[in-house]
């Protein structure tokens, strides 16, 4: 009876510990990404105006504790973007990226890459949709929406683009940022 006990109260710990929610949306611990297991490093909720637009979480084989050592760094990553926002049209989402882009990776910015990667984004978001973006250690992006393959191409300059969208001197949402390094307040 108490080894039952212990296996019941063991699994429930163990079910709890690994259970994150964010804005009452559940926050996956960890995620495979090209057959390697990555880690939640952290995740924030980019806010525009008042208005909580999506949660954003980066994923990192190992924890990154800085923008410098996520820059750097040259293996799998991804960055998940749950949305909480009713809509969020295509225009505005490539708009966000266009001006990420220019504020920390101008030589980016104005690229054929750059171009070909805002055309992966064809339809709006809705609360509820969730947006892959993988950026593989050997350069390969792969943007998704729920799931389905929006676009890819291999391009360490854009890969390392997307992360300075979120991890740069600029980025859109300061706390979004902290989140995603693992910085509490």
């Amino acid at each position: 009876m108490k080894m039952i006990f212990l296996a019941t109260a063991l699994l429930l710990f163990s079910h709890n510990v690994s259970a994150l929610e964010v804005a009452g949306v559940p926050v996956e611990q960890t995620i495979m990404v090209n057959n390697q297991e990555l880690r939640l490093n952290g995740s924030g909720i980019r806010k525009k105006f008042f208005v909580k637009v999506y949660i954003g979480s980066f994923y990192a084989g190992k924890y990154l504790s800085s923008p410098n050592e996520i820059l750097q760094n040259m293996g799998n990553k991804l960055i998940r973007m749950n949305f909480l926002h009713s809509k969020v049209s295509k225009e505005k989402i490539t708009e966000a990226f266009a001006e990420g882009f220019a504020n920390n990776a101008p030589d980016v910015s104005a690229s054929g890459e750059a171009k070909k990667f805002l055309s992966f984004f064809t339809d709006d978001f809705v609360r509820g949709d969730t947006v892959d973006l993988q950026l593989g250690a050997d350069g390969t992006v792969v943007a998704k929406h729920n799931g389905k393959v929006l676009g890819s191409m291999k391009s360490n300059n854009l890969a390392h683009g997307i992360l300075a969208i979120y991890f740069g001197n600029k980025p859109a949402d300061e706390g979004l940022k902290k989140g995603m390094l693992g910085i509490r307040r």
